[in-house]
């Protein structure tokens, strides 16, 4: 079959790749759409992130739903033909952490496409994935693989709304609007947010971040007082998800946070100096989100649901074959915010 493989920044191929059988408890998916991620970017554009490094040729993506083609031994949770999102979270289930329920902290987790275990696991974007059948997770009839395929950005999403705590009549602030931010709106609508005010430094994102429901999108980089009337006080935020992970996004925030208020870090932007004097002065609380664990079924079944409609994300669709372009259409903030590729 054929896969997108990273060799080296910016090289980027259609390769051949084995389409192994599905053994005892496995299945063969057929891919059908799949999501390119931040993390796809940096190693398309850097080779990694942080001191994660390619240090073979990788296949990339893990966003992705498809069709079950084949099932191996013992396997009835699924059959031939049902479709399904791919959860590309494999935790050991024995370590510590998978003991204590903290799944999303396994100590021998497989990722689907990630560079930081050696070898590298082997990410889905190929025509053919074989996979846990408890990474296979069926889809409502009324859901399109396009939908299904964000379950996994939603699911990183819904976990950083838990780590928020009760979101209910709150105010929330959300700085960067890529396709996380994004989507936190979402999340945040179905949380019960009184208010939702996003910012960005580019216009397209923000007007998507409008049609998604927010009740005030703000170009920061056009107009630097536009926060002002959350300034009374000594702010009026109870929330804040920092999508972009930069140091001046989350430093003028906290002047806009009342004090006892939450922050929850999403976006990874290397190292940040943090106004330690104002986090403490102000009681504020600080906390970090990583991947997920039950938030992709409750993503699935949500979507499924119609109780969050992920479509309006979805600025572009480009076959596999043609990657290169998809992937430098997905670095344009000013045209995309989610390219998908189908298979």
């Amino acid at each position: 079959m054929r896969a997108v493989v990273i060799h080296a920044p910016k090289d980027l191929r259609i390769d051949l790749y084995p389409d192994p059988a599905p053994g005892p408890g496995e299945v063969r998916v057929k891919i059908a759409n799949g999501g390119i991620c931040g993390s796809d970017l940096h190693y398309y554009h850097h080779g990694g992130f942080g001191v994660v490094r390619i240090q073979q040729p990788m296949a990339l993506g893990h966003e992705i739903a498809g069709v079950v083609a084949a099932v191996g031994d013992g396997v009835s949770s699924v059959k031939p033909g049902t479709r399904v999102a791919v959860n590309p979270s494999k935790p050991c289930g024995v370590c510590l952490h998978c003991q204590e329920g903290m799944r999303n902290q396994c100590l021998d987790m497989r990722f689907l496409g990630s560079a930081m275990r050696f070898p590298h696991v082997q990410g889905g974007f190929r025509e053919f994935i074989t996979i846990d059948a408890t990474q296979a997770v069926p889809i409502a009839d009324k859901l399109s693989l396009a939908e299904a395929a964000v379950a996994e950005p939603l699911a990183v999403c819904l976990h950083a709304g838990k780590q928020a705590g009760p979101l209910l009549g709150k105010r929330v602030l959300i700085t960067g609007c890529g396709p996380i931010g994004a989507l936190m709106i979402l999340v945040a609508r179905f949380g019960g947010a009184a208010e939702i005010v996003v910012t960005d430094v580019a216009d397209a994102p923000l007007a998507v971040a409008r049609k998604l429901g927010a009740t005030h999108a703000i170009n920061v980089a056009t107009d630097a007082a536009a926060l002002d009337p959350w300034r009374a006080g000594k702010g009026v935020f109870d929330t804040l998800f920092e999508a972009s992970g930069n140091q001046a996004a989350l430093r003028t925030a906290l002047d806009v946070l009342r004090p006892g208020a939450t922050l929850v870090q999403l976006g990874l932007g290397g190292e940040m100096t943090l106004p330690i004097n104002a986090i403490v002065a102000n009681e504020l609380q600080l906390r970090g989100t990583f991947r997920f664990d039950p938030e992709f079924e409750l993503a699935v079944r949500l979507m499924g649901e119609g109780l969050i409609d992920v479509k309006p994300l979805i600025t572009a669709t480009m076959p596999f074959e043609n990657a290169v372009a998809a992937f430098e259409l997905a670095s344009d903030r000013t045209q995309s915010m989610k390219v998908q590729l189908t298979f």
